[in-house]
C-alpha cells in the first residue's frame, strides 16, 4: 500500500503449563516466556507501530507480593522500550537479592499487545494491556485485543443502567468493565454458594472458587452484546486465561499448544517461526470460538457466540495486513496478481516487448510474482503457437521467437530517510514527490510503457504526490498503476484506520462523475435518506451509500480515478486498473469480509456508521464516526 493505512493490532498471548524450574533447566534460563512473548511481538511489529504493551501474571505467588506486572510504551519502538525496561526491573531485583521466583515479570500467564488507533484516540492510557485491578486475586483482570466494537453507545447505556460508572466511553474501557462486572458476579455466587453449603473460608475458600470459576460463561454473556469485528485475550489474577473471536471471524486468531506451552497470536507464520512447528500444526479459532486456560494449564475449546452464517473473515489481512510467509497468504496474494493479467494486457494492447513491470511498494511484491507468472505464461502460449505457426522452422526464427520476454525492472525504490513532514505545508507536497527514487536506464523513452502493481489504492495520495509524478520522468507512453485489491469505496469500521468517505479516492471519482453528468440529486438524495435513519435502530438501517456508485461501472470510476491520481503537467498517459470482487473471492475464497468493496458490512452497526460517515463528509465534518 503505497499511502500507508495505520491498521488493525496485534496480540500474543503465552500460558507456560510446567514449574519455572523446568524451563530454567531445559532451556538455561528462567525468562523463557518472556522471550516468547518478545519473539512473538517483535514478529507482528508490522501490526502496531503506535504502541506496545506487556502484562504478566505470577500464580502461587505469596500473600504480600506482586503477581501482576505491566509496563507500556508509545511509539516505533515501543517493543524495544518496553522489554529494556522489564529486564532492567529484573536485574534490579536481582542486585537487591530478591529470590528469582519474585523476579518481576517472571509468571507463568503472559499478554502482549501491539496497538494502533483506529478512531483517533492516542496515549498511553489507551495502551493495551488493560488492568481492572482489585484486592481478590481472582476479580483482578488484564485484558489486550484486536477489535473495534461499533455499537459502543448501546452497550455503554447497558452498562450505566445496572448502576455502573464508567471512566470513559472508549471501548476498550466498556469492555473491561462489561468482564469485571460479570466477572465479579459470577465470583460472588460461587462465593455465596460454597460459603453456604459447605461452610469454607479464608484460603480454601478462595482455591474453592478458582478452581470452580465458569470463564467461558463471563466472556459469553459479556460479548452477547458486541456489534463488531475482535479478537481479546486476557486472563484473570488467579490464571485463568482465555481468547475468543467475533462470531463473524472478522479479526483473526491462532494457537498452538504442547505439553510445555500454549501461544495465541494474531498470525500463524509468526507462531510457526517462534516455535519451529509446521503450518498443521498452529490452529485457528472458528467464528465465535473462544479457547480457556484454566489456573492448572488446561485448555479447552468452546463456542462462545454462535458462529455467524456465513462467517465474514476480513479478506484485507489476506491482501494486505498480515504477513506474506504465511503459506496460504502467500499463494492469494500470488493468486491475486495472476488474476488480472488479462486486464492488464489489454491495457497495454498485448504489447509485451514495449512494457515494463515493477511494484510498489514491497508489500505487492508477492502480488507482482503472481502477476509475472501469468505474464510468462501468457507470453509462453503465444511462442508456442507462432513456433507452430512457422510453415519451415529454423534455429533462427525459433530463436527470434523465443528471445520475446516479460521485462521486468526495479523501477523506484522508497527513500526511507526522507521526512517531507518537518517541511512547511507549501513545500511539503514538492518534497513528497521526491519520496521515491527512480532507476533510470530502465525505460525506452517514448516507447515503452510502464506497468506497476501496489496491493491497494485507497487515497490515490502518493500516486498523484510521489509516484506518478518520479515514474513520468522515464518519459514512457503510458503509466499503469495495477490494484491488486478492488476498489477501495467504504470505511471500515472493526479495527482499521480508515472511516471517513472524503479520504477515498473511488468515493471523490464517484462524486466528481455524479456532478460532472448533471446528477448533483442523487448526493443530495443519499444525505436525506441517511439522515432519516439516524434514529432507527441499526437492526433497520440500510447502507445508502451505495447509490453513489451505482449509476457508473467500475471501468468509468478507474478511468476517473486515473484522472484524478494524474498530477500537473504531466506528458504520458495514466491507467488504473483494479481486482475485481469476484477476482478477490476466487483468491481468496475463504476470507469473504469485502465490505470495503462492496458495501456489503457483516454487522448492523457497520451500516450505521457509513451513514453517519456520508452525513459527515456531507455537512463538511471530520468526525471519524
Amino acid at each position: 500500500m503505497s499511502e500507508q493505512i495505520k491498521h488493525e493490532c496485534g496480540i500474543a498471548m503465552v500460558r507456560l503449563r510446567k514449574p519455572p524450574a523446568y524451563y530454567r533447566e531445559k532451556y538455561g534460563r528462567a525468562n523463557y516466556g518472556l522471550d516468547l512473548l518478545y519473539l512473538l511481538m517483535e514478529k507482528q511489529h508490522n501490526r502496531g507501530q503506535e504502541g506496545a504493551g506487556v502484562a504478566c501474571i505470577k500464580l502461587d505467588a505469596r500473600p504480600g507480593s506482586e503477581y501482576i506486572f505491566r509496563e507500556r510504551a508509545m511509539g516505533s519502538g515501543a517493543i524495544g522500550e518496553v522489554f529494556a525496561n522489564i529486564h532492567a526491573g529484573v536485574r534490579e531485583a536481582a542486585a537487591a537479592g530478591v529470590p528469582q521466583e519474585e523476579y518481576p515479570f517472571h509468571g507463568e500467564v503472559y499478554i502482549g499487545h501491539l496497538r494502533y488507533s483506529t478512531t483517533g484516540r492516542s496515549g498511553i492510557s489507551y495502551t493495551h494491556p488493560f488492568l481492572r485491578r482489585n484486592n481478590w486475586r481472582i476479580r483482578n483482570l488484564c485484558i489486550a485485543g484486536n477489535f473495534n466494537l461499533t455499537n459502543v453507545d448501546e452497550v455503554f447505556d447497558i452498562i450505566v443502567g445496572r448502576g455502573q460508572h464508567p471512566r470513559h466511553n472508549a471501548d476498550t474501557f466498556i469492555i473491561l468493565e462489561q468482564l469485571g462486572y460479570l466477572l465479579d458476579a459470577e465470583v460472588q455466587l460461587l462465593r455465596d454458594r460454597f460459603k453456604t453449603e459447605e461452610g469454607l473460608m479464608g484460603e480454601e475458600l478462595n482455591a474453592r472458587i478458582e478452581s470452580q470459576l465458569d470463564m467461558h460463561n463471563v466472556v459469553r454473556r459479556a460479548s452477547a452484546t458486541w456489534d463488531g469485528g475482535f479478537v481479546i485475550c486476557g486472563s484473570t489474577g488467579s490464571g485463568d486465561a482465555f481468547v475468543f473471536r467475533d462470531r463473524w471471524g472478522i479479526r483473526p486468531a491462532f494457537w498452538y499448544c504442547d505439553d510445555e506451552v500454549v501461544v495465541a497470536a494474531s498470525e500463524r507464520a509468526v507462531i510457526q517461526t517462534v516455535l519451529d512447528v509446521d503450518t498443521d500444526r498452529v490452529s485457528e479459532l472458528g467464528p465465535g470460538e473462544g479457547m480457556f486456560i484454566d489456573p492448572a494449564g488446561e485448555v479447552t475449546l468452546a463456542q462462545v457466540l454462535e458462529a455467524a452464517d456465513p462467517p465474514r473473515p476480513c479478506s484485507f489481512e489476506r491482501i494486505y495486513f498480515s504477513r506474506g510467509s504465511d503459506r496460504d497468504i502467500y499463494r492469494e496474494r500470488k493468486s491475486l496478481g495472476r488474476l488480472l493479467v488479462p486486464s492488464i494486457l489489454e491495457s497495454v494492447d498485448y504489447d509485451l516487448d514495449h512494457t515494463v513491470f515493477s511494484f510498489i511498494p514491497n508489500t505487492a511484491e508477492v502480488a507482482y510474482y503472481g502477476m509475472i507468472e501469468g505474464m510468462n505464461d501468457y507470453l509462453n502460449r503465444r511462442k508456442a503457437e507462432a513456433i507452430a505457426a512457422l510453415p519451415q522452422p529454423s534455429p533462427q526464427a525459433v530463436e527470434e521467437i523465443l528471445s520475446h520476454t516479460v521485462r521486468t525492472e526495479k523501477l523506484a525504490v522508497k527513500d526511507i530517510k526522507l521526512r517531507t513532514f518537518i517541511a512547511e505545508n507549501d513545500s511539503r507536497n514538492d518534497l513528497a514527490a521526491h519520496v521515491y527514487d527512480i532507476t533510470y536506464g530502465t525505460v525506452e523513452a517514448g516507447a515503452d510503457s510502464i506497468v506497476v502493481i501496489d496491493d491497494s489504492i485507497v487515497r490515490g495520495t502518493t500516486l498523484r504526490q510521489s509516484i506518478v509524478k518520479i515514474l513520468g520522468r522515464l518519459d514512457p507512453v503510458d503509466i499503469v498503476i495495477v490494484s491488486s485489491s478492488p476498489q477501495v469505496r467504504y470505511p471500515d469500521y472493526y479495527g482499521i484506520d480508515m472511516s471517513r468517505m472524503g479520504e477515498f479516492i473511488a468515493f471523490n471519482a464517484a462524486v466528481d462523475l455524479l456532478r460532472e453528468s448533471g446528477r448533483q440529486e442523487v448526493i443530495d438524495s443519499v444525505y436525506r435518506k441517511c439522515k432519516a435513519q439516524e434514529e432507527l435502530p441499526k437492526e433497520h438501517v440500510v447502507n445508502h451509500v451505495k447509490e453513489i456508485y451505482a449509476p457508473f461501472s467500475d471501468r468509468e470510476i478507474s478511468g476517473r480515478i486515473a484522472r484524478l491520481v494524474t498530477p500537473e503537467g504531466c506528458r504520458c498517459g495514466v491507467k488504473v486498473v483494479y481486482q475485481t470482487i469476484e477476482g478477490l473471492h476466487r483468491a481468496c475464497p475463504d476470507h469473504s469480509g469485502d465490505w470495503y468493496f462492496s458495501g456489503d458490512y457483516p454487522t448492523p452497526g457497520g451500516n450505521r456508521l457509513v451513514n453517519r460517515a456520508y452525513i459527515n463528509w456531507y455537512e463538511g465534518r471530520r468526525q471519524d464516526r
